[in-house]
C-alpha cells in the first residue's frame, strides 16, 4: 500500500546484503561494500520506513550502520541468539540468507525492538582496542599458567620470551587507548564520571565505555540485564526455584567483578550493601553480584545525569 510504513530485514555477510520487507514479502540482495550501500539507500529512499532491523555481525555491519546513521534511517541492532531463538518460536527452521532476512523483518513488526544510535569513529576504535587489550590480557594468564608447568628449559625460555611480548603489546594498547579517549572530549567526559565512582579504576572504566555505549540511556533493570547481572526469577505454580543471572555481555561481568570487590572495601554505600546482604544470609557471591550489579547501575545513572559521584550524606 503507497505510504505505508515499513519493516526491513537484512541479513548480513562478507559480501552480501540480503534485504527483505514487512508486510509484502520482497526480497532484494545488494553488495556488502559502498556501491551496494549506495544503491540500497537509493532504494529505501522510495519507501516510508519504519525500522530497520539487521543483527550484529562485528565488522561486516559497521559501514552499513554508519550509512544508515549518516542517512537518518532508524535502526536496530539485534543480538544473533535472540533472532534464531525468535525464528524457532516460528516454526521457521530453513536458515537462508533470504528466510533470515525475511525472519529479521516480522522480529522487528512484532517485538519493536529499540533504535540506537550508532558508534561514533573513536568509539569504534576505542572498542577494538579494548577486545585486543583483553585477548592479550588471557594470553599472559595463559602463558604464566603454561609456564608452572614446563620442565624443559628451551620452552620455559620461550614461554618468558612471550611475556615480555605481551607485556610491550599491552604498553603500546594502553597508549593507543589513552590517546583515542584523550582526543575525545564525549570520551574523556565519560572517562572521568566513572572513575570517580571509588572502585572503578581506569581499565574497568574503559571497557565499560567501550563495550557498554549504551550506558546512561537505559533504566536500572535494561541496565543490569544488559551486562547478565538481572536476577531471572524461577516460578511455576507453588514451585519457586532460586534466581540466578545469565545472558548479557559475560566480558562486562568479569570486567566488574574485581572493582566490585575494591568497593567492598572503600566505597560505603556499596560496602553497607554486602555488608546487609551477608547479614540476611546471602551467600557471598550472590552479596558480590549485587555490588556489581548496583556499580554498573550507579555508572548508568551518573552518564545519564552528567555529574561525578558524591558519597552519601547520612
Amino acid at each position: 500500500m503507497p505510504g505505508q510504513a515499513i519493516t526491513i530485514g537484512i541479513d548480513i555477510s562478507k559480501d552480501h546484503l540480503d534485504v527483505a520487507l514487512y508486510p509484502g514479502g520482497e526480497t532484494r540482495r545488494f553488495l556488502n561494500a559502498r556501491s551496494g550501500h549506495t544503491a540500497l539507500l537509493r532504494w529505501l529512499g522510495k519507501q516510508v520506513v519504519a525500522r530497520i532491523v539487521f543483527e550484529a555481525t562485528g565488522p561486516y555491519h559497521r559501514d552499513l550502520e554508519r550509512r544508515l546513521e549518516q542517512a537518518g534511517l532508524p535502526f536496530a541492532k539485534v543480538n544473533p541468539r535472540q533472532a534464531r531463538r525468535f525464528a524457532e518460536a516460528t516454526g521457521k527452521l530453513a536458515k537462508t540468507d533470504r528466510v533470515d532476512a525475511l525472519m529479521l523483518a516480522r522480529f522487528g513488526v512484532l517485538l519493536e525492538p529499540q533504535s540506537r544510535p550508532a558508534r561514533s569513529e573513536n568509539l569504534v576504535q576505542l572498542a577494538e582496542l579494548v577486545a585486543g587489550r583483553r585477548i592479550l590480557i588471557k594470553d599472559r594468564t595463559a602463558t604464566l599458567n603454561r609456564l608452572k608447568t614446563l620442565g624443559q628449559e628451551l620452552l620455559k625460555r620461550h614461554a618468558r620470551h612471550r611475556l615480555r611480548q605481551i607485556e610491550a603489546h599491552l604498553t603500546s594498547l594502553n597508549v593507543a587507548i589513552d590517546a583515542v579517549i584523550a582526543a575525545d572530549p564525549v570520551l574523556t567526559r565519560r572517562l572521568a564520571i566513572l572513575t570517580s565512582i571509588p572502585g572503578l579504576g581506569e581499565i574497568t572504566a574503559q571497557a565499560l565505555i567501550a563495550d557498554m555505549p549504551e550506558l546512561g540511556t537505559m533504566d536500572e533493570r535494561q541496565t543490569a540485564a544488559l551486562a547478565g547481572l538481572a536476577p531471572i526469577t524461577r516460578q511455576s505454580g507453588k514451585w519457586q526455584g532460586k534466581s540466578f543471572i545469565q545472558g548479557g555481555r559475560s566480558h562486562l561481568r568479569q570486567a566488574l567483578y574485581m572493582p566490585a570487590l575494591v568497593a567492598m572495601r572503600f566505597n560505603p554505600d556499596l560496602k553497607s550493601r554486602y555488608d546487609a546482604l551477608v547479614t540476611r544470609g546471602k551467600h557471598a557471591k550472590v552479596a558480590i553480584t549485587a555490588v556489581m550489579r548496583r556499580l554498573v547501575v550507579i555508572a548508568n545513572a551518573l552518564l545519564r545525569d552528567d555529574r561525578t559521584w558524591t558519597p552519601k550524606v547520612a
